[in-house]
């Protein structure tokens, strides 16, 4: 048994957005130049500063890769994966978190990547959520495929494939009473928006009165109307938790 002096750190950023146009959660990929796993696909990541606390790191890797300055709300702790086999060759643990972007930039490929590029949540019958953009697509696992055999076009670096898939279920599960994913919506969502975003994650709701019921400690209304299409304007909430 070898005890490891310093383990590589690393934090994994689950950077998410929403697609107005197309009313569609987003999660943003690039595309590795270096080794290992170069040319495949995979989550940003940044390297743990000596001055800063994970949290921080998160946040600055919005700011510095997408120009977006977050207050702190708008990024969460979601796992530590620390698996002996996850990365090859030196031993390296992941620190992740979860950011919601309030607006969805243009992107721009930075140093380590030759592309970036946001892809489309989407969920199978079978409950296996779905990553798309153009021909590419990959999925969320079961627990069996935590590290299965791997291809630039059918799976993602590392083990992104399975942080994804706890990024996933872990909001999913937190939807009724911490839903931090609305925050993708902007600082004011109307309630049909907030439905899209439920309902993307398995959630699906009839109306916006049985929805804005069951949920109405998790919203608070603006007392301010938006237009979104034909019809009346409509009400805008924000959350309150």
């Amino acid at each position: 048994m070898t005890t490891i002096a310093r383990p590589l750190i690393t934090v994994t950023n689950i950077i998410w957005s929403y697609d107005a146009t197309t009313k569609q959660v987003n999660v943003l990929l690039i595309r590795r130049s270096d080794a290992p796993f170069a040319n495949y696909w995979a989550l940003p990541e940044t390297a743990l500063r000596t001055d800063e606390s994970a949290h921080e790191a998160a946040l600055r890797l919005v700011r510095e890769k997408i120009g977006l300055a977050l207050p702190a709300v708008h990024a969460e702790q979601l796992a530590t994966f620390t698996a002996p086999d996850r990365v090859p060759g030196e031993r390296a643990l992941a620190l992740s978190y979860m950011t919601f972007l309030p607006q969805r930039p243009q992107l721009v490929s930075g140093n380590g990547a030759n592309d970036a590029q946001w892809f489309a949540l989407g969920r199978q019958p079978s409950g296996t959520f779905t990553f798309s953009h153009q021909k590419l697509q990959f999925h969320t696992l079961q627990p069996n495929e935590y590290l299965r055999d791997q291809t630039p076009t059918t799976g993602l670096a590392f083990d992104h494939n399975w942080i994804l898939t706890v990024a996933c279920t872990r909001i999913a599960n937190k939807l009724d009473y911490q839903p931090t994913i609305l925050l993708i919506l902007g600082i004011a969502f109307t309630l049909k928006q907030a439905r899209h975003i439920f309902a993307a994650f398995g959630h699906d709701e009839p109306d916006n009165s049985n929805f804005l019921r069951d949920h109405a400690n998790l919203f608070r209304p603006t007392g301010t109307t938006t237009r979104t299409g034909v019809g009346r304007p409509a009400k805008t909430y924000v959350l309150t938790v």
